[in-house]
């Protein structure tokens, strides 16, 4: 009975492995997540990029698996050097991609695809190593089995753990840089757990000691300069002094300021500048506003920086308005920011405003009530999730929430550059049972802009606008609504919730733009 007992006690040394089967599967998971995030963030297209970067992930820690096989030797040496390596060159990816991001867009994804083959392929070597140790160190309380068993429940275990912490608490709280680094300090303290139990079989200890304490000291680096590397990378991107960078869990937001003014880019994308915000801003607003006559209720779905709002309390007979914005940094950015409370004069603190920070269709599916008037200030569709905001589905429930006589308007993108995309977005809604009404303006940071308007009754031009604007007239009105041929509308099917064709087509149209 007592020859049982030494299989039965759990060794330290097996503790730490199966220890290290968890952070390794939760770092290499975070690397592949920061890819994709960052790849979204600068490249566009979320849906894409992510499943791109999973896939070319996925592919390598196949080869990395595959080339295991070859490693016969100090098993521990081996693996110790891999973590120490997946522990530099995936903690410092994210430093790596922010830095690069001026790149042209070809050059920039070479890099991109390169670093998460490499990354890859040393994680796939990492399990079958750890596997193979185990097997040759604790050979009597293992049937293979069992060994497999074990590994793989650390391994997805861990894999959990970061697929939750990932969005709701890393990224929020520590950035795309320092989580990096954070889970690359992980892979190097395996290493060093490696290095402390199996000093006794290493070869050159020496140079392992060496090799550790360089890492541990890149990424520590890297830690405390997360900021700084992140605002380096950002001003050479940006050109103007940014005065605001976040990452919350839906994107990237950057304010920057310089001698022509203030901008916002939401994952690199130009939001606004504020030099001619207004020209968007009225034209967006006011024509649906004006043509109402006295709207009273107003919903305003995305416009998170309070630039809408502020253009709609421009008109006295409004009573309430609802602002849904789904990321609550902006809403709680542009309320506090004094510099950006005096560009939307202080609108999101104005007692007339609601703001429920929540995903607009599940918002318009939830909460019953109808408005005069909806404005729909949406980034351009260059993903899934926000093409699914300009679908027959989401304009159906628009029609669900205005009233007999109100009217809806949708900023549409370019009808010059994105010609069919805009169209698109026309087809769309009149499918959804909708009149519309194309028009468009001339914005100098964009070019020219589209917009519709979506009602149940025809559009009649205002003849009374609020006084004090700086762009639109009365009298101009009539010239918004004239399309020239290059800009006029072209056939396009509309956009479904089962398709996404305005997805692809705007992606095609713009990428002629910015290859």
């Amino acid at each position: 009975m007592n020859t049982t007992e030494p299989a039965a006690r759990i060794r330290p040394a097996e503790v730490a492995l199966l220890a290290s089967v968890f952070v390794v599967a939760a770092c290499g998971l975070v690397y592949e997540l920061a890819a994709g995030a960052l790849a979204s963030y600068l490249l566009g297209d979320s849906v894409l990029q992510f499943s791109t970067i999973i896939g070319s992930y996925l592919f390598a820690m196949g080869i990395g698996s595959w080339l295991s096989r070859y490693f016969e030797r100090q098993l521990v040496a081996h693996f110790l050097r891999i973590e120490l390596l997946v522990g530099l060159i995936g903690g410092l990816m994210p430093a790596a991609l922010f830095a690069l991001q001026a790149l042209p867009s070809m050059s920039f994804r070479f890099v991109l695809y390169g670093l998460v083959l490499l990354v890859g392929t040393l994680v796939g070597l990492e399990i079958p190593l750890v596997m193979r140790i185990l097997k040759r160190h604790f050979s009597e309380r293992y049937a293979l089995k069992d060994l497999v068993s074990q590994v793989l429940t650390f391994d997805y275990l861990g894999a959990l753990a970061v697929a939750v912490a990932f969005p709701l608490l890393l990224v929020p709280h520590l950035g795309l840089v320092r989580t990096g680094a954070f889970f690359g300090l992980l892979n190097a303290a395996v290493a060093v757990w490696a290095l402390w139990l199996f000093r006794g079989e290493l070869r050159q200890l020496g140079s392992h000691v060496i090799a550790c304490v360089g890492v541990v000291a890149a990424l520590l680096g890297a830690m405390a300069y997360a900021d700084r590397i992140s605002t380096w990378a950002e001003d050479r991107f940006y050109a103007d002094r940014i005065v605001y960078s976040e990452t919350s869990r839906y994107q990237r937001v950057v304010v920057t300021s310089g001698r022509a003014g203030v901008r916002l880019f939401l994952n690199g994308n130009l939001q606004f500048h504020s030099r001619d915000e207004y020209r968007y801003h009225e034209a967006l607003v006011h024509p649906a506003m004006a043509a109402h006559g006295a709207p009273k209720r107003v919903l305003v779905l995305g416009g998170g920086d309070g630039m809408a709002v502020r253009e709609v309390l421009k008109h006295p007979s409004v009573e309430s308005v609802t602002l849904v914005e789904l990321d609550p940094h902006m809403t709680k950015l542009f309320a506090e920011q004094p510099m950006l409370r005096e560009l939307n004069g202080d609108a999101l603190r104005s007692p007339k405003l609601t703001i429920v920070n929540a995903d607009a269709f599940a918002w318009l599916e939830q909460n019953p009530g109808s408005f005069d008037v909806i404005v729909v200030d949406f980034p351009d569709p260059t993903n899934f999730s926000l093409g699914k905001l300009y679908t027959t589905s989401f304009y159906a429930l628009l029609d669900a929430h205005l009233s007999a006589s109100g009217y809806a308007v949708v900023q549409t993108t370019s009808p010059l550059i994105a010609r069919k995309s805009y169209w698109t977005v026309a087809a769309t809604l009149e499918a959804a049972g909708l009149t519309t009404t194309p028009y468009h303006a001339h914005v100098p940071s964009f070019g020219e802009w589209g917009f519709i308007l979506a009602s149940r009754r025809p559009f009649r031009l205002p003849t009374a606008l609020p006084s004090g604007l700086r762009f639109l007239t009365v009298d101009g009105l009539p010239g918004l609504l004239q399309f020239p041929p290059d800009m006029a509308r072209v056939p396009a099917e509309p956009n479904r919730l089962s398709n996404q064709v305005l997805v692809q087509t705007f992606e095609q149209e713009w990428g002629k733009v910015h290859p």
